[in-house]
């Protein structure tokens, strides 16, 4: 259960409970849900197995699990080095965005949203990105207390904290959906997120919508950073991790849905157009709340909820970080942790000023940011291309090979991975990921 739930924090966060609605929304809702699913199925699950297959063989992170497995003069380990920067990329924006839902948490709690309209809400959201000293100060927290907790090992920090901050979210996230789903006009906004529509899908654009779907269902899951093959590196031989895999994905994708019928009811009861982007969460959830009886104590629990799912997966990415430094140059946890926690602080530092005082800079184009920029390296460099080495190298004789991939996978009790999957393995799954990249990039 300790392992479900770590993993499980570790893919639910803000790819789940702000990156998801706001996607869906954008691309027509039931269709691009409809996607996500079975890419998350046909693709996010295989891949999943694969790095807790690549973590638990070689008990190591991801910057030495591959050098553990690989046959000698072969330099798969050198995919250790993407994923270790990949995890530190992540983290550059993520604690950036866990800092907005702490701060917002603060502001609903103390009632600075009660009495605004909707033009002096957008003002306030603008303020706190305009403020290097609130985004600052926001992210020190984060990144201070992911690391205080990580000094205390797996165990005794990580795991303890994460069973009770997933503990309370599950039940956090089902009270606020049975709220919004009885909204009045609420009924609207379930069809638009349930019933799939292809013509919206259409206008959205069909290889856009697909695209997106594809990368959300990496993105959720954490994939190919190595994220989900450190915990895969503490677990003993007893379960099979095709059967895992299924436990956390179900876990994963439950928290996304319910996120959905937590925002979409809400939006359309309140006639908000869902396609908003990412403002979604941060300038119209408040002025719903503001309109809704006792919004502010619905307001507080659900920035409360969005804390604790960013947070959890802050834990999870920086107690990989913590092991690849232990791997990499023998340090004692304490040394890693301190080294790591200057780093990320500073690392950090550029999405802060990239709104406010490096706001000139705009790296993707007009209106672009910093984090756009680092997102973008994230889900559509970093992720896929790590997916598709942890693929490659499970399947192929170049690597680790499908055998012992399958021996690893299918050791203990729980579902078996067929060994009839290998053509899918081998022949398609490759071609689908391969896409993946080839459509991120020139998207």
């Amino acid at each position: 259960m300790g392992f479900i739930l770590l993993s499980a924090g570790c893919a639910i966060g803000i790819g789940n409970v702000w990156r998801f609605p706001y996607v869906a929304g954008a691309y027509g809702g039931g269709a691009f849900v409809l996607f996500y699913l079975f890419f998350l199925i046909i693709m996010g699950i295989p891949v999943m197995t694969m790095e807790f297959a690549v973590g638990r063989a070689s008990r190591k992170s991801i910057i030495r699990g591959f050098q553990e497995l690989e046959k000698p003069g072969q330099k798969w380990h050198l995919h250790g080095y993407l994923g270790m920067a990949g995890n530190y990329l992540l983290m550059m924006f993520y604690t950036t965005v866990t800092g907005w839902m702490l701060y917002y948490f603060y502001q609903m709690l103390t009632g600075r949203f009660e009495g605004k309209n909707k033009d002096q809400v957008g003002e306030m959201f603008q303020t706190m990105l305009d403020s290097p000293q609130i985004l600052g100060g926001a992210m020190l927290i984060v990144v201070a207390a992911g690391i205080l907790i990580c000094s205390f090992g797996l165990q005794k920090g990580v795991e303890r904290i994460t069973k009770t901050m997933m503990s309370l979210l599950l039940v956090i996230i089902i009270v606020l959906a049975v709220h919004s789903c009885t909204l009045e006009g609420g009924v609207e906004g379930l069809r638009f997120y349930l019933l799939p529509d292809f013509g919206k899908m259409k206008e959205a654009g069909i290889w856009e919508t697909v695209t997106a779907a594809m990368n959300q269902a990496f993105f959720t899951l954490s994939l190919g950073i190595g994220s989900m093959g450190i915990f895969g590196s503490y677990i003993d031989k007893q379960r099979s991790l095709l059967g895992e895999s299924v436990n956390i994905a179900i876990l994963d994708t439950f928290v996304a849905l319910v996120s959905g019928l937590i925002i979409f009811p809400t939006c359309f009861a309140f006639g908000i157009s869902p396609d908003q982007g990412p403002s979604l969460i941060f300038i119209t959830l408040p002025n719903i709340f503001n309109s809704m009886a006792g919004g502010r104590i619905w307001g507080t629990l659900f920035f409360v909820f969005m804390s604790f799912a960013a947070f959890s997966t802050i834990l999870a990415v920086f107690e990989n970080i913590i092991s690849c430094g232990m791997d990499l140059f023998h340090w004692s946890r304490k040394k890693s942790c301190t080294v790591n926690l200057f780093a990320l602080m500073i690392l950090s530092m550029p999405c802060v000023l990239g709104y406010n005082v490096w706001s000139a800079f705009q790296p993707l184009g007009e209106n672009s940011t910093i984090l756009d920029l680092e997102d973008f390296l994230v889900s559509n460099i970093a992720l896929p291309i790590g997916s598709f080495c942890y693929l490659l190298f499970c399947i192929t004789r170049y690597g680790w090979g499908f055998e012992q991939y399958l021996a690893e996978v299918n050791t203990g009790k729980g579902l078996k991975m067929p060994r009839k999957i290998r053509f899918y393995l081998t022949y398609i799954l490759p071609v689908l990921l391969f896409s993946l990249i080839l459509m991120g990039l020139i998207g």
